[in-house]
């Protein structure tokens, strides 16, 4: 069975909700999940774990969650070859350039790490919709998909 952490930031509780919808899909597909809050995350957990998933915000304008600087940073020092990655996020559209863009950083780095991304980067506008739940869902299945085929 594969495993994957999925580690979220959230404000508003969107971002967990998010979480929580790729959980629910990934334990679906078989997946033993564990959750965690990012300022309680450990990075060099990641290792442990065949698929690990970031659900951050992004705030104010295109800042990192600051409770999630020291994972952020500890990132750069994990070697993840061989494991399956992916990010998703609410954000807020009233933000333009800066929507969603620490899903984009988390994804960065986790490429950096080595990880090999499993699904295209999702960003939420606001409270996950129907029309996200289903993007969710997909997204959980590509990256199994590719945890499968790895």
């Amino acid at each position: 069975m594969a495993t994957a952490k999925v580690i979220f930031a959230t404000i508003t509780g969107n971002n967990e909700d998010v979480a929580d919808i790729i959980i629910e899909k990934l334990e679906a597909l078989g997946v033993d999940v564990t959750k965690e809050e990012i300022s309680q995350a450990d990075a060099a957990e990641l290792k442990n774990f065949d698929i690990n998933i970031i659900v951050p915000y992004t705030y104010d304008e295109g800042a990192l969650p600051e409770e999630g600087l020291d994972f952020y940073d500890d990132l750069q020092d994990v070697d993840l070859s061989g494991k399956i990655y992916g990010c998703a996020g609410s954000g807020d559209t009233f933000y333009e350039d800066d929507y969603c863009r620490a899903v984009t950083d988390f994804s960065n780095a986790l490429k950096k790490a080595g990880a090999t991304q499993g699904a295209k980067d999702v960003f939420v506008n606001l409270a996950p919709e129907a029309d996200d739940v289903k993007h969710l869902d997909a997204f959980a299945e590509q990256i199994v998909a590719a945890q499968a085929n790895a």
